[in-house]
């Protein structure tokens, strides 16, 4: 009797570590799975407790407000010990820290069994900041985290943080500075932005994070009809964001709340986040916005990987830990990559590690029914929040999954966001990944008995001599097609290597 292989375990994605943020406005349970590098979000939870509604005015947290902030606490921590999740890290932020009683509320938090940590502004600054430098690999520009009590401030640069500073300037303290008047609010901003002595680099942008800038990319999409729903990585000029700044200014709150991607619960302060967005421009002059949806909460965690944890891809960590339960195979698919290099004119910019994003969700693309194959992993592409890529390298990896269906021709929303010709070469990756696949299902044993490559104005796919049954007419046609869209002619030579 034959024996049975064992099967390959198929990776569990378990959550394994948490973040409870006590906010000035949410107090907010995030727990995470996945690669370290590149984390997925397994759970988010908040409660909108508003803890630093009353500060401005008291100096206090409301009785209320504490009440809700902590029952909501009490379930995030039965939730914690029912998933078995050891590694929690629980901290406080302005609210906590400018409250007379923040201290008693902290006693109160410890007694549910937590362990919350008070940040200092400048610790709040740098967490928030370390969060962009995880999300976007060699970021440099400004970081401004707006929270309900206040925005934090940091420049980025090489992979550190310098300076940084948080200021009173809160989502729940600016409707009181807006009641004196548009004059005397930007006077009072612009002196509190003044002190920080942070400047912007000529040509270097202003990274924004947190909810409510988050709320005013959605409105910012919105008026663009944009192409993608996922804001991050979502980029600005500065002037056109001011200019957006001002139309949402006369945009009533109702019209805000039904756009898709602005929570009511932002809506109202959208108005004044705009109000302060045009002194920040006009203070910082950044040659452009661009929005993270990482922040302190993927700071914290980003801030406890070893240096060469640090320096590991975070696109490639996330979309091989997505597609290994789907059929796709980091070794396989550089292996492929290798494959079709011969073929691929260089784009530059980071798209060597584009096209092995693509292959690999190439490889669990063809996992799908062929019904779906198509739309659900250009879904992939274009919505699902990838971390290290700007929106062209989305457009060129869905052109990508696009050719490995036979559909190269690049749409009229992926033309918005790349070139023409940068998008027929990434259709060109996909195209030669389903040639690839088609010779003998893309195993290693076909890769090593074939190749592909130019020959002047040919393309030449050679097999080897005892392989010649893998030239089916489907090959042929798959080939024909590459070719074609290379503007070569197609050439197969069996048992005859094409020179090179």
């Amino acid at each position: 009797m034959a024996s049975l292989s064992k099967p390959r375990a198929i990776p569990v994605d378990r959550p394994d570590r948490a973040v409870i943020d006590i906010g000035s406005n949410t107090v907010r349970l995030v727990v995470y799975s996945g690669s370290r590098r590149a984390p997925s979000v397994w759970l988010n939870e908040k409660v909108t407790a508003r803890l630093g509604r009353e500060l401005a005015t008291s100096g206090k947290m409301p009785d209320k407000a504490m009440d809700l902030a902590l029952s909501g606490l009490s379930r995030f921590a039965l939730i914690l010990r029912d998933l078995e999740v050891g590694d929690v890290q629980c901290v406080a932020t302005a609210a906590v820290r400018d409250a007379t009683n923040g201290a008693s509320f902290l006693e109160r938090v410890r007694a549910l069994g937590l362990s919350p940590r008070l940040l200092s502004g400048e610790e709040e600054a740098r967490y928030a900041a370390l969060g962009v430098i995880g999300a976007f690999p060699g970021a440099a520009g400004l970081v401004g985290d707006l929270g309900g009590g206040s925005i934090e401030l940091v420049s980025i640069a090489d992979g550190l943080c310098h300076g940084g500073a948080s200021l009173p300037l809160g989502t729940l303290r600016l409707p009181a500075l807006r009641t004196k008047g548009e004059a005397a609010f930007r006077k009072t901003v612009e002196k509190e932005l003044e002190e920080t002595a942070l400047t912007a680099q000529a040509g270097q942008p202003m990274y924004l994070v947190g909810g409510t800038w988050r709320a005013f990319a959605a409105f910012a999409m919105n008026r663009l009809d944009y192409p993608l729903s996922d804001p991050h990585a979502f980029r600005l000029d500065a002037e056109e964001a001011v200019r957006l700044a001002r139309k949402l200014l006369d945009t009533p709150p109702a019209e805000l709340a039904g756009i898709s991607g602005i929570p009511s619960s932002r809506a109202g302060g959208l108005p004044d986040a705009a109000a302060l967005l045009q002194v920040l421009v006009a203070v910082f002059q950044p040659a452009s916005l661009i929005i993270s949806a990482w922040g302190l909460r993927e700071g914290l965690l980003f801030d406890r990987l070893d240096p060469a944890a640090r320096e590991a891809d975070p696109l490639i960590a996330a979309v091989t830990h997505f597609t290994a339960p789907r059929g796709g195979s980091l070794r396989d698919a550089t292996m492929t990559a290798g494959w079709t290099a011969r073929i691929v004119n260089p784009l530059g910019n980071g798209a060597e590690r584009l096209r092995l994003a693509a292959i690999l969700l190439a490889k669990a693309q063809t996992r799908l029914e062929p019904n779906m194959r198509l739309k659900h992993s250009f879904d992939w592409a274009m919505d699902k929040r990838w971390i290290g890529i700007d929106h062209r390298g989305r457009a060129l990896i869905g052109a990508a999954l696009r050719g490995a269906c036979a559909k190269p021709e690049p749409t009229a929303d992926l033309l918005r966001l790349a070139s023409e010709a940068e998008l027929r070469e990434a259709a060109a990756w996909g195209l030669a990944f389903r040639l690839c696949r088609r010779i003998g299902a893309g195993s290693r044993a076909s890769m090593l008995t074939s190749r592909l490559e130019r020959e002047g104005s040919k393309l030449v796919l050679w097999l080897d001599a005892d392989r010649a049954q893998l030239a089916s007419d489907l090959v042929r046609a798959d080939l024909k097609a590459l070719a074609g869209w290379l503007g070569c002619t197609p050439e197969l030579r069996i048992g005859q290597q094409a020179k090179g």
